[in-house]
């Protein structure tokens, strides 16, 4: 697989020189809480003219460690325990689960649900996959198997198709949906070889993540294109950042941008309970007021579902609706 490993810091000694130019007043200290990692590819979209969508949602900033909103927890969806019928694999919906296969990212995002919880999953090993895939076949209701991380992405082609094809196998499994924002974030790493393993089971799906218009460069168009083509549907999953997509000039766009490459604009999503992103939030109120300007500017197949991730919900729910119960709940990559 092509692509770069992400340079990554911890706040820990002198920050990689890349970086330096981008970083803040109390950067190092943000950084040993949540760490930097970009990969080459996103550092070069930093420094470009149009680089400020990339350095917002990449580098430090001190808010990330103000108090907590009320509500706001690291683990706001109990993936560490209530919802974790096995080490690695998160149950919350009835028909699909979810599998944590990697801790890795090509970009590790200031806004990303996960923040304070990656690298603590168990990640199961090759040796773990039978025992999940016999909880699959003792819960006929399992129709989806989601594949999630970090990014799936970014294992290696041998070790992500294996996991793809052990749920893909199962004849109760109707598609298998892999969570990555690496044609966005990384688009070398999908190659054509890549995208023909991925297409050959017939049940792949993809859910991507842009978030800004000027994230839809032709090499993430080309990534996306060669998954399509492949025969693998994808859609994408935009998180609602305040001060980086928080207008309706910019998500009309972004949704046009989407569409133009064959993408389908899926869901938008208002901004989760997650400590740590506060200064990020989207409220479903403000989600609601943008979804109905959106809506009488683009027609159907580029207008995606307004929707907030609740804590304890059966569903996502319609921003609207989230707004009249008072949540200010949203994103999740399932």
């Amino acid at each position: 697989m092509k692509g770069n490993l992400p340079i990554i810091w911890n706040g820990g000694g002198a920050p990689p020189p890349e970086f330096r130019e981008f970083l803040g007043k109390g950067a190092a200290e943000v950084a040993q809480r949540y760490p930097v990692a970009l990969s080459p590819y996103w550092l070069a979209r930093c420094k470009s003219a149009d680089g400020a969508p990339f350095r917002l949602q990449a580098f430090p900033d001190a808010r990330e460690l103000d108090a907590p909103l009320p509500g706001d927890s690291g683990d706001p969806f109990a993936e560490l325990a209530g919802a974790s019928p096995l080490p690695g694999v998160v149950r919350r919906f009835a028909d699909r689960i979810l599998v944590v296969v990697t801790d890795a990212c090509a970009v590790r995002c200031r806004h990303c649900t996960r923040k304070n919880i990656l690298g603590t999953h168990a990640i199961p090993a090759w040796r773990d996959y039978p025992k999940i895939a016999d909880y699959i076949r003792a819960n006929p209701a399992i129709r989806e198997v989601l594949l999630s991380g970090g990014d799936p992405l970014a294992l290696s082609q041998d070790a992500l198709e294996r996991r793809v094809d052990i749920f893909a196998d199962l004849g109760q499994i109707y598609s298998v949906r892999i969570g990555t924002r690496i044609p966005c974030s990384d688009p070398a790493r999908v190659s054509p070889a890549l995208a023909k393993g991925l297409g050959r089971s017939r049940k792949v799906w993809v859910n991507t993540q842009f978030n800004h218009p000027a994230e839809v460069t032709p090499e993430a168009a080309r990534a996306c294109a060669l998954l399509i083509d492949a025969g693998i549907p994808v859609s994408c999953q935009t998180v609602l950042v305040k001060g980086l997509n928080d207008n309706a000039d910019t998500l009309e766009a972004l949704f046009r941008a989407l569409q133009a490459i064959r993408v389908r604009p899926y869901y938008a999503f208002a901004g989760d309970p997650v400590t740590g992103t506060g200064h990020f939030r989207v409220t479903s109120a403000e989600a609601a007021a943008l979804e109905r300007e959106v809506a009488g500017r683009v027609g159907g197949l580029a207008l995606p579902r307004f929707v907030a991730d609740i804590p304890g919900a059966g569903r996502k729910t319609p921003v609207v609706e989230a707004a009249a119960l008072g949540s200010g709940r949203g994103i999740c990559r399932e």
